[in-house]
């Protein structure tokens, strides 16, 4: 089984040295970068080929512009003789070539960001010795430019902690609990002094027990203490963990699905202490005399795989909690003569229960479609909203547009209230002039109800603009013949605006069977009666 190891999966990143030739003053310095260490599955002998791991090395330009010279990179090949044979990846370009001493690669131009070098393919050489290493190293030449050199460390052999899928059901309700049973294996061919073990959960999964040997700690969002994206506990294994032996956590880890839970996800992961991702800067540990434990196992539960491979110690999951999320739009009543401006705030709130997020794709959870009356002219627009036309088209300029669709962000917490504060210059009073505000899923003509939202009688309001001088006007209530009832009001202190939104965690691809997109930070989830997307976070140095 062919597998990949790049910079963002790396354990780290390489060591970096400065290349020989001293830059002139003006000269642009690029860093070249990739994984500080990989392992080879010790080469199995007789005719059966050894099994290949991919690694990448990158170019980082983060000077202001692309550099337009012809480079040369070059990876010495000699230390790696009777140890490691190599090999272009197959999608490889032809800017690469490959003789028995070096990989040669020329470009003639870096752009500014990150660029792949080359991609190659290591297996351990035939007589090589477990424990045998060697230093890969890629170094960068061109007229007017330095570069800082990265080296991998290529090991015959070592540990490899392969950890078992758990048997959780993906249906759910609130409330609902069921146990985590973390089973793992050392398929490699040296011990392991401690294991860190490391779970997952989005907003709306709980981990019941807590114990002192783990830390605990959330990833929160600046202004949104309610809609934190996930929480992680690290428990600290101690012993020693031999080669061939399966292990099981002896004691109770417990998954409880909170309130707001909607479309969420785990994942759980074993690492070599010292190798786990950086915990979040406001961890805890508590201190009840409780200890999570570990026992030897019965061989048959052995891992999924034998390769060394830094991607068969983690695991994900998608959970599917029967919920629902209330979006209500709020009606709007301005007052003002004819050349005043007035200030609007439209938008909506979550009258939950439960939470929404597309944290794997980054995609916005609603639409919210606001059709300004007629008589006034928009002066001033709030981030994250467009003009258009009135039948929804695009158009070039966003002031004085009619229509504005204004976008939600990838997160609505429960609870949470958007507000899109506009200026409105009154230029006409014109009697009886109304709009609406409307939320919902966008389409190109609007908006529609969310398949996850109970009641779409109150995702449309209406904005009323009258005359100061007392005269009768409309009352701005919601268009829809149901108005929000008392469980609109929010305990929600923070108010997100248009500019507002959790970052995404991570991006851990997708590994689980959803039905369909879903919310939430770490794989593909599926809401009963609706479509969220969930976004979870390959292993990496630190999170997100």
């Amino acid at each position: 089984m062919r597998k990949r190891i790049s910079l963002m999966a790396a354990c780290g990143v390489a060591a970096l040295g400065l290349a020989a030739t001293p830059a002139h003053a003006a000269d642009p310095v690029f860093t070249l970068a990739g994984p500080a260490e990989i392992g080879l599955r010790p080469h199995p002998g007789q005719n059966v080929g050894p099994q290949k791991t991919s690694v990448e090395f990158r170019l980082v330009n983060d000077t202001a512009a692309a550099f337009d010279r012809q480079s040369t990179f070059t990876i010495d090949l000699s230390g790696l003789k009777g140890i490691a044979d190599v090999a272009l990846a197959k999608q490889q370009g032809s800017d690469c070539a490959l003789t028995e001493a070096a990989v040669t690669c020329k470009r003639p131009a870096l752009w500014k960001g990150e660029t792949t070098v080359v991609d190659l393919d290591l297996s351990a050489a035939k007589d090589s010795k477990a424990g045998a290493t060697a230093d890969l190293t890629v170094t960068g030449k061109a007229e007017g430019a330095t570069f800082k050199s990265a080296t991998t460390k290529v090991r015959v052999g070592g540990p490899d902690l392969v950890l078992e899928r758990a048997d959780l059901k993906a249906e759910q309700k609130p409330g609902d609990k069921q146990p985590l049973s973390i089973v793992f294996a050392n398929e490699g061919t040296e011990s392991v002094q401690g294991v860190v073990l490391e779970m997952r959960t989005t907003h709306g999964i709980d981990l019941v027990e807590q114990y002192d040997n783990c830390s605990y700690s959330e990833d929160p969002s600046e202004g949104r203490p309610w809609n934190t994206g996930w929480s992680t506990v690290q428990c600290l294994l101690e012993g020693e963990y031999k080669p061939g032996t399966v292990y099981g956590v002896d004691g109770p880890l417990t998954l409880k699905a909170a309130p707001h839970a909607f479309a969420d996800g785990l994942t759980y992961a074993v690492y070599a202490a010292g190798d786990q991702p950086k915990a979040g800067k406001t961890s805890k540990k508590p201190t009840g005399g409780k200890k999570l434990a570990v026992r030897e196992r019965a061989a048959k539960a052995s891992a999924q795989s034998v390769d060394l491979d830094p991607w068969n110690n983690l695991q994900e999951f998608d959970f599917r909690t029967r919920n629902s999320a209330d979006l209500v739009a709020w009606p709007v009543a301005l007052a003002g003569g004819a050349g005043e401006t007035v200030k609007a705030d439209f938008g909506f709130r979550n009258n939950g229960p439960a939470w929404v997020a597309e944290l794997r794709s980054g995609q916005s959870i609603a639409r919210t479609d606001i059709v300004i009356p007629a008589g006034t002219k928009v002066t001033k627009v709030p981030a994250g909203c467009q003009g258009v036309n009135a039948d929804g088209t695009a158009r070039e300029q966003t002031l004085g547009a009619p229509r504005y669709f204004c976008s939600t962000g990838h997160v609505v917490g429960e609870r949470e209230k958007f507000s899109y504060p506009f200026e409105l210059k009154i230029e006409q009073v014109v009697a009886n002039a109304a709009g609406s505000v409307s939320v919902g899923q966008g389409t190109p003509e609007g908006t529609k109800g969310q398949p996850w939202d109970p009641n779409h009688a109150n995702d449309k309001a209406s904005v009323v603009i009258s005359a100061k001088d007392g005269g009768a006007s409309p009352s701005p209530t919601a268009t829809a013949t149901a108005s929000p009832t008392a469980t609109a009001t929010s305990s929600a202190t923070a108010t997100a605006t248009a500019t507002s939104g959790a970052t995404a965690n991570g991006g851990l691809a997708a590994t689980g069977s959803s039905a369909g997109p879903l919310a939430l930070g770490g794989a593909v989830l599926v809401a009963a009666g609706g479509g969220l997307v969930l976004a979870f976070r390959r292993k990496s140095g630190t999170h997100a």
